[in-house]
């Protein structure tokens, strides 16, 4: 569906146009434009309205209770989380996560970008534990913020993770093999970047408690 730039009316550019049932409107009805439509919901508090691809399916639905037609409003990802949080957070942050199957075993990492939900770095799976995947997550934030000149918060709801991230050390008790050793480079990789490069950027403790599961959580628990 898209909004015809000359007239205004929304039609399916497929070729067919759309008419427009309104149940609760200034003037309930249907309606075979879109400006027509507008007309009777723009500004009326609680407006019912539905497009179909014909008459006949409009003006069935015009006798029939909307509810048979329309879907109950579903919260977007962001209202949600607004509810949850303090007010005043600021969503302009980056939380982080892991997951791990096995602990040890895959183990991925993920930043995601609050004000939006994107997505915006993914990593692994390579074989590992949930607590270096933390680490390993927050150290990505960082070194990414810093190369973008980008100055936000990064959150992690991992306690050992912030605390190795400070003192520079990954104190991982996994022990160093072959099926380990891509894990452990790039755990040397982060330590060097944390003891080469001075950064500003708050590291704070998401509050699950709290605020439910961080937004980087990757739904397995």
């Amino acid at each position: 569906m898209k909004i015809c730039v000359i007239c205004g009316e929304k039609r399916n550019y497929m070729g067919k146009k759309k008419f427009y049932v309104v149940w609760k409107g200034v003037e309930p009805g249907v309606y075979d434009s879109w400006t027509d439509c507008q007309l009777q919901i723009k500004g009326y508090k609680g407006a019912l309205y539905k497009s179909f691809d014909t008459r006949e399916e409009a003006e069935k639905a015009l006798v029939t209770p909307p509810h048979h037609y329309l879907q109950p409003h579903k919260e977007t990802a962001n209202q949600s989380l607004e509810k949850r949080l303090p007010s005043g957070f600021d969503l302009n942050c980056l939380a982080v996560d892991a997951a791990c199957s096995g602990n040890p075993g895959p183990m991925e990492y993920r930043g995601v970008y609050l004000l939006t939900g994107q997505e915006i770095f993914h990593f692994g799976p390579v074989y590992g534990t949930n607590n270096i995947g933390e680490f390993l997550a927050i150290v990505h934030a960082l070194a990414l913020l810093k190369q973008k000149n980008i100055s936000m918060p990064v959150y992690s709801d991992s306690r050992n993770a912030l605390s190795w991230v400070k003192q520079k050390k990954c104190k991982t008790k996994l022990e160093r093999t072959a099926k380990t050793e891509e894990l452990f480079r790039l755990i040397e990789r982060a330590e060097k970047w944390l003891k080469e490069n001075a950064y500003t950027t708050p590291l704070l403790k998401w509050e699950t408690e709290k605020w439910g599961e961080v937004p980087a959580d990757f739904g397995r628990k």
